[in-house]
């Protein structure tokens, strides 16, 4: 055991925090022990269980950390273009899910139901969808609550997505931000007066997008 440094009560929940980020993106949630906490932080049990009743309130501590400095991170300005804003956005929590992949597939696999998980998860959603309205054209609240609704599906669907793809990945990183991006661009072109990414060419469909003749009905 590392020799124990005192420090204020402040600082040594954030080691202890760190300390459990560390070991949670490590190994899968339930290889990860208490002891192993403690002696890596050089504290005794006693002291890591003031801080943290379990090692379930220690990872939901963990989590709401990371879904904290997520959102500090991800940049969004109504004055920049959407697209390189939403890529900015999915780049961060990419990084984030690939070097933290144990952890992530803890918060939706192994506490998938969980409710102070799934809180922390629908309250990260929820700002990430509030910042994404303040940023978008939007013309009339009838408009605002169509787009909300769209919204908050794709934030549900990139999660999936993200999830899934951790588990098995099925294309490459950079192929997975593109269909996240262009989902949600897909998405919100029908119901906005103003194209939020007008230099970024519009998916077709059918014949007409294969060059072929269009059918006669």
């Amino acid at each position: 055991m590392p020799p124990r440094r005192r420090l204020s009560p402040a600082d040594r929940r954030a080691q202890l925090l760190a300390v459990g980020a560390q070991l949670f993106a490590a190994h899968p949630y339930d290889d990860v022990l208490m002891e192993e906490v403690a002696e890596q932080a050089g504290v005794s049990r006693a002291l890591l269980y003031r801080h943290f009743t379990s090692k379930h309130a220690l990872f939901a501590a963990v989590y709401q950390q990371a879904a904290d400095q997520l959102l500090a991170e991800t940049r969004l300005d109504p004055a920049a273009p959407l697209v390189e804003q939403l890529i900015q956005g999915m780049d961060v929590h990419l990084d984030y899910f690939v070097a933290n992949r144990n952890a992530v597939l803890a918060a939706n696999r192994v506490l998938a139901g969980d409710p102070v998980i799934q809180t922390i998860m629908t309250n990260e959603l929820d700002a990430l969808r509030a910042r994404l309205l303040a940023v978008l054209p939007l013309t009339d609240e009838s408009t605002r609550e169509a787009v909300s609704g769209v919204l908050k599906s794709w934030l549900v669907f990139v999660q999936v997505l993200c999830v899934d793809w951790l588990t098995r990945e099925t294309c490459t990183r950079t192929q997975l931000r593109d269909v996240c991006v262009g989902a949600v661009l897909g998405a919100l072109r029908p119901l906005l007066a103003e194209d939020p990414a007008p230099d970024r060419p519009r998916q077709e469909s059918g014949a007409a997008a294969h060059g072929g003749p269009p059918h006669n009905t």
